[in-house]
């Protein structure tokens, strides 16, 4: 059995995830996330669990589940051999996550693939950040090991070019939704413009000063990087910006795709009622 804030494994299984909805995505990253961030609140109750999955922080999107509805997908997911039940305190039944096994991955890769299912397609900057409070990682080139690691496993995937804010996203969507998630993803990156060259930090040479015979160690990969995005005190407030603008971005061409869908949805339905009235003779 996995140890939730360890990772290590008893015995090796085979992983056995599969693409599921959406409930259920949230489902399993709230079991993980209360696993790891509040393990003396762990395994949650019903109640817990829908609380956990209609929060206002850490989610998007938003949502409004009732407690039927997470019941369901609890049973979905328990014959899936991601969750199971466990006795709690009294007669309250509660639920523990199997995500180790279901998804073959190690401590850190699960709290990658937990920011994914509780917040969808991000930036890799974006990611390091929200990931850290669960488990943090030093710079960007230790989390894009753990990401190449979680591609060969088939679990993420890139939905942008490499480089500077690029966007991530795990495969756990149904393949609808995948196409959805990858069109806005794109929209994003098209929409966003190319981010200008980080400025110095020293003043540029001059013919009349002397300079220095050694330059400075470099920094560890991905870590200059990070920093100009992440942490607007080197580069003024221009990288936080950016980084508001990309969000903002994201979230609209996302309501944009969802406001299309329900235009469609409306249609259909307007279709299928005039049909009805006219077979009925009205």
């Amino acid at each position: 059995m996995t140890n939730d804030n360890t990772g290590t494994e008893d015995g090796a299984s085979q992983p056995r995830w599969q693409p599921i909805k959406a409930i259920d995505r949230r489902v399993l990253g709230v079991l993980v996330e209360k696993a790891k961030t509040t393990p003396d609140a762990y395994p949650l109750s019903l109640n817990a669990l829908v609380t956990g999955c209609n929060q206002k922080n850490n989610r998007y999107p938003l949502s409004q589940y009732e407690a039927e509805h997470i019941e369901d997908s609890v049973d979905r997911l328990r014959l899936m051999g991601a969750v199971a039940a466990v006795q709690g305190s009294g007669r309250v039944g509660k639920y523990r996550h199997y995500m180790y096994e279901w998804l073959g991955v190690e401590k850190i890769e699960l709290s990658i693939m937990t920011e994914l299912l509780l917040r969808g397609a991000q930036t890799e900057g974006d990611l390091r950040g929200r990931v850290a409070r669960m488990d943090p990682i030093p710079d960007l080139a230790t989390l894009r090991s753990l990401l190449d690691s979680l591609k060969a496993k088939g679990l993420v995937q890139a939905l942008t070019p490499e480089g500077r804010g690029q966007i991530i996203s795990h495969t756990l969507y149904l393949p609808e939704e995948m196409e959805k998630v990858r069109r806005n993803a794109q929209a994003t990156d098209a929409a966003t413009p190319a981010h200008a060259p980080t400025p110095a930090h020293s003043p540029a040479p001059s013919h009349s000063s002397p300079q220095p015979s050694a330059r400075p160690a470099a920094e560890p990969a991905g870590r200059h990087e990070e920093s100009s995005r992440s942490a607007p005190a080197d580069n003024g407030d221009t990288a936080a910006l950016r980084r508001e603008v990309t969000e903002l971005r994201t979230a609209i061409a996302q309501l944009r795709s969802d406001l299309a869908d329900l235009v469609g949805q409306t249609q259909k339905n307007t279709d299928e009622l005039a049909a009805l009235r006219q077979s009925l003779g009205g």
